[in-house]
């Protein structure tokens, strides 16, 4: 692949919720949920390889904890490798924002903290000392009869979530047989969302009702993007869920993403380059001077 050059994060809400997406998919995930105990991933202060952000499955295990009210969440430093933090808040970037509903403090390996959820909410929390390990616990309402209405208990506990996802786009471009190739990185599964590329004020590609399976979808454009003429790619989210099923669809909906690429060279580039660096090479060695004797 050629070099990557343009990127752009676009976030709009204020929680971090990576597997709210596969909610929809899995209503069991919502059963009666009493108690929770929540591990750290071993070795994951010394590698970002966990991180959901860098395509792993989550720093903390789970990465998404699921609690009724009145329940206890014990949070353990499971880590044999090093040292950790349960701290509620989110990350900006890379700067850390407590939000003060609970913090353990410093946990060596094999320490726990105890939290008790006594609200219904979405808890985002994070590790101080690593601030790639993210998670969150839901607190829900227990089981029970008295709902008052016809909706289910999965569907109040999605209305409840739906709007604390922070849904988060990356856009990286390089130039690759002759034009451009779009690479979106997500911070969510099953994301449902419409692609538009234009150049001079014409649309060069544009398709709708996209859904990506993955954290990563590619897209190949047929134009080429120049200082002067740029190419702006806009991303626009339509839901979180399983393609056809709009109605169960959480997280945010028409939220933008955009930006502009100019690849400055790709694959073909390269090829050229590695080529020439080889005859040079080779140049070299018939010229080599032997000494006689």
């Amino acid at each position: 692949m050629g070099l990557m050059k343009t990127k752009a994060i676009s976030s709009i809400f204020v929680l971090f919720a990576i597997a709210v997406g596969m909610a929809s998919m899995a209503p069991t995930a919502f059963a009666d949920h009493p108690t929770v105990s929540i591990g750290a991933v071993e070795e994951s202060g010394f590698s970002q390889v966990c991180a959901v952000s860098q395509g792993g499955d989550g720093c903390y295990t789970p990465v998404t904890a699921t609690v009724d009210i009145g329940g206890d969440v014990t949070m353990t430093n499971t880590d044999p490798t090093g040292v950790h933090t349960f701290t509620s808040g989110t990350v900006d970037g890379f700067t850390p924002q407590p939000d003060g509903v609970f913090d353990s403090g410093v946990l060596m390996s094999g320490d726990a903290f105890e939290w008790k959820a006594t609200e219904a909410g979405t808890y985002p929390y994070y590790c101080m000392l690593h601030t790639w390990m993210i998670g969150e616990i839901v607190v829900q309402a227990a089981h029970g009869d008295d709902h008052g209405d016809d909706k289910g208990h999965d569907d109040m506990v999605h209305e409840e979530v739906a709007e604390d996802v922070e849904l988060m786009v990356m856009i990286s471009d390089s130039q690759v047989m002759g034009g451009t190739q779009i690479e979106l990185e997500f911070n969510v599964l099953h994301l449902n969302y419409d692609l538009t590329a234009t150049q001079n004020g014409e649309v060069v590609f544009e398709e709708k009702g996209l859904h990506s399976m993955d954290l990563i979808a590619t897209h190949q454009i047929d134009a080429l993007g120049s200082d002067e003429n740029p190419i702006t790619i806009e991303v626009v989210s339509l839901g979180i869920g399983a393609p056809g099923e709009e109605d169960t669809w959480t997280g945010p909906v028409g939220q933008v993403t955009t930006a502009k690429v100019v690849p400055e060279f790709g694959t073909i580039a390269m090829m050229v380059l590695a080529v020439a660096i080889i005859s040079i090479v080779a140049v070299t060695a018939k010229s080599r001077v032997v000494p006689r004797f």
